[in-house]
């Protein structure tokens, strides 16, 4: 039997576009990205150096370990631990994040001898005077906005998803565009605009590297445009899949930090 000619044309045309590889959906796209960005590996310790600058160009520094674990089904849990300046060495915040709901927060503060709850409602405002959010500093649950794919770009030499997301509930922005890395997934760049559809805040990627092969933002710059302030973070040190135990993710930690993991240089 003959196949007439335009007819072949067309099952040869659909055969060719169903083995084109697909792009995949913003929600797609966003959970690769939540993956590559807040859980490589099955855990990490790091140094992280924080600096707070003014728009006078004045200096804080802060020095602090970030231990994370990863758990089952998207369950994760953060500590940190304040090594200067003198007037915050010591102080540790654990977060206890569970699929589907927010994220369980604590900040212990020597000076006052007291172990803090971070309200869920308090997410969002500034981690330790930083222009980071606390929500910044261990994720956004996806569900909390929706988006969309905006367009593809090229970012400083690297081919990028451009990611709108809508919050549909509290932020502390009304809309937030992410360049998304097609390569690591890393996001390199993101706007967050305010109430007034003003541009507020911008994170930049400033610097990557491959640590035990996994793709790592190791500086990375929160700017609000609107001050002049930033904060820029550098993590060193930076090591995966180390065998953290439950255990060292505890309220008690917070109080006694785990002296293993807790390096003083």
């Amino acid at each position: 039997m003959k196949i007439q000619t335009p007819v072949l044309m067309m099952l040869l045309g659909s055969s060719m576009l169903s083995a084109l590889p697909q792009t995949p959906s913003a929600n797609e796209i966003a959970e690769q990205s939540q993956q590559a960005f807040y859980y490589a590996g099955k855990d990490m310790t790091a140094r992280v150096v924080m600096t707070l600058v003014t728009a006078g160009g004045e200096q804080r520094v802060r020095d602090m370990t970030m231990l994370r674990r990863n758990g089952e089904a998207g369950r994760q849990k953060y500590f940190l631990y304040f090594h200067s300046p003198a007037d915050v060495r010591g102080t540790a915040f654990l977060v206890n994040k569970e699929p589907g709901r927010d994220a369980d927060r604590w900040l212990f503060v020597p000076a006052l001898n007291l172990v803090q709850r971070i309200a869920a409602r308090d997410a969002e405002s500034s981690f330790v005077g930083s222009d980071f959010s606390y929500e910044d500093i261990s994720g956004r649950l996806l569900t909390f906005d929706t988006r969309k794919l905006l367009r593809e770009e090229t970012l400083d030499g690297k081919p990028c998803h451009v990611i709108e997301s809508i919050p549909k509930r509290r932020a502390s922005f009304t809309r937030k565009l992410a360049w998304i890395d097609r390569a690591s997934f890393l996001p390199l760049k993101e706007e967050y605009y305010d109430a007034q559809k003003e541009l507020f805040k911008v994170f930049t990627a400033d610097e990557l590297r491959d640590v035990d092969s996994l793709p790592t933002i190791t500086k990375r710059t929160m700017k609000n445009v609107k001050s002049g302030h930033r904060t820029e973070v550098a993590l060193k040190q930076v090591k995966y899949n180390l065998g953290l135990t439950e255990d060292v993710f505890t309220e008690r930690s917070l109080r006694r930090p785990p002296a293993q993991w807790i390096s003083a240089d």
